[in-house]
């Protein structure tokens, strides 16, 4: 792979650099004919890329040439997937082209999804198909825009080749950008080969990228694992809070960054159902939408197995002190919640009871064909007009009229006005979400007649969810009876 393209950008690379053994270097395939479909301008300016050339973009981006500056890489990881685990995974399909250091001095993984085989891809082909690529593409810049961590959507390149999915497909490849990629399955690939200096190793790496504060801790290691708790609670608390499943919450699409990775088989609820499972592979419900904290805490768990050695030479206190940091997974998550799920209602104040209240009226939701993302949206437009046109979504409203009852009185009692209040919850509560329906509109309008219109349309909505839109109700509806029951599934 020739190295002779430009993109402006300011490569470092400190995970090639600094962490050998813990990757192999290689390349992208050349692709046939690739060609630029998307784009994204807006991080591209501010990663620093100045190279316009759709040519040359889709050269890079399809990882038929590497740019200017990069080290292309594959990186070795373990995990847990859906419990069994698997002691050696690593990037089958992804390549890590670099880091890059933006315009305000941050430091960036840029990486190639669908771009070949690599040394870890097994049986696979390493490549990726136009859809899977314009899912995580619509999927990951709305999470973005809804102010979820997560990785992003750099650019959409296709391959010109077929790709043999049960039937052959456009092929593609995407490029991500994310803090980084080191995931719960990276610590846990050498922890299960005993190599505990290369655990330091990527402990010490880790805390000097993510959390340098810790690096003047007297207990480290600790102090990573209760970081990385943190973010993970504050992740899956805001995934809960727009309807989200994550479908795939393996051990290896864990980053101890605290970003949403890896969107294969998951999706937004339509109407609310605590046991919503759209993979079809999660046959069990391991990851349906209310585990997705047990999950959490349960990967986290996996992290803190590899640390214990780190955490105290003494082995007994180790495993307390680290029993107690996970514990402490859900004093953190409630509270990411509670906080967000007061916001969703109007209210700043705190009560005693809130986490309770806030519960009930989930359970009055339940089983009753209630929109999600609409039902918390129009209890805004109700206080703002003194109406209740909400009950109209519940098959059965009695259990939801008696939490209203509850609500106004709430509300009535918080240090917020009724405006103020209307206008918080419209600063929280989306117009728009990535409704199922529309994403595979979009990808079937791509695939089979090479129209990006859908896609394109699709994703300038979702970029402003928050703010209702002249002529775009249809975005704002959950999916038509015809839609049928939705099934996900992963892999590219």
């Amino acid at each position: 792979m020739s190295t002779t393209i430009d993109l402006g950008l300011k490569f470092d690379n400190s995970y090639a650099n600094e962490l050998e053994g813990f990757y192999v270097s290689c390349s992208g395939a050349e692709a046939p004919t690739p060609a630029l479909i998307k784009i994204n301008l807006p991080l591209a300016e501010s990663l620093g890329v100045t190279n316009d050339d759709k040519h040359e973009l889709a050269q890079v981006f399809s990882g038929s040439q590497a740019p200017v500056g990069s080290s292309p890489l594959a990186q070795v990881y373990a995990g847990h997937q859906f419990g069994g685990f698997s002691p050696q995974l690593g990037d089958g399909r992804a390549l890590l082209l670099g880091e890059v250091v933006d315009q305000d001095n941050k430091r960036w993984d840029v990486q190639l999804k669908g771009s070949g085989k690599t040394p870890f891809s097994r049986s696979g082909d390493g490549k990726a198909v136009l859809g899977a690529v314009l899912r995580e593409y619509i999927l990951s810049e709305a999470m973005h825009r809804l102010g979820i961590p997560t990785t992003r959507a750099l650019a959409v390149v296709t391959t010109g080749e077929p790709v043999y999915r049960t039937q052959y497909l456009p092929g593609a490849v995407l490029t991500r950008v994310a803090s980084s990629h080191i995931r719960v399955g990276t610590f846990q690939y050498f922890s299960s080969l005993d190599e505990l200096d290369k655990v330091k190793q990527l402990a010490d790496y880790a805390i000097a990228r993510h959390y340098p504060e810790l690096k003047a801790s007297k207990q480290p290691y600790l102090d990573f694992l209760c970081a990385v708790r943190d973010k993970q609670a504050h992740l899956v608390a805001k995934w809960m809070l727009v309807g989200f499943i994550h479908g795939v919450m393996n051990t290896d699409n864990m980053t101890i960054s605290g970003e949403t990775i890896d969107y294969g088989p998951c999706a937004f609820m339509d109407s609310y159902d605590a046991n919503a499972v759209f993979s079809s592979i999660d046959r069990d419900g391991r990851y349906a939408y209310s585990n997705q904290p047990v999950l959490a805490q349960w990967n986290l768990a996996r992290l803190a197995e590899t640390l214990l050695p780190l955490i105290s030479s003494d082995g007994k206190e180790a495993v307390e002190k680290a029993t107690e940091a996970v514990k402490g997974f859900w004093d953190s998550y409630h509270k990411s919640w509670l906080t967000g799920m007061k916001a969703k209602l109007g209210l700043a104040s705190e009560v005693e009871g809130d986490l309770a209240f806030c519960e009930q009226l989930l359970e009055s939701m339940e089983k009753q064909d209630v929109d999600f993302t609409q039902l918390f949206r129009q209890l805004a437009v109700d206080l703002e007009s003194n109406t209740n046109t909400c009950k109209a979504y519940f098959n059965d409203p009695s259990l939801f009229l008696a939490w209203r009852e509850l609500w106004l009185v709430r509300l009535s009692k918080d240090e917020l006005t009724p405006i103020e209040s209307v206008s918080l919850m419209n600063k929280v509560n989306p117009v728009y979400i990535p409704r199922n329906h529309l994403v595979e509109r979009a990808i079937e309008a791509a695939e089979q007649d090479a129209d990006y219109g859908p896609f394109e349309q699709l994703v300038a909505v979702l970029a402003e969810p928050y703010t209702p839109q002249k002529g775009e109700d249809d975005y704002a509806k959950p999916a038509p009876e015809s839609f049928g029951k939705y099934t996900t599934f992963c892999g590219t």
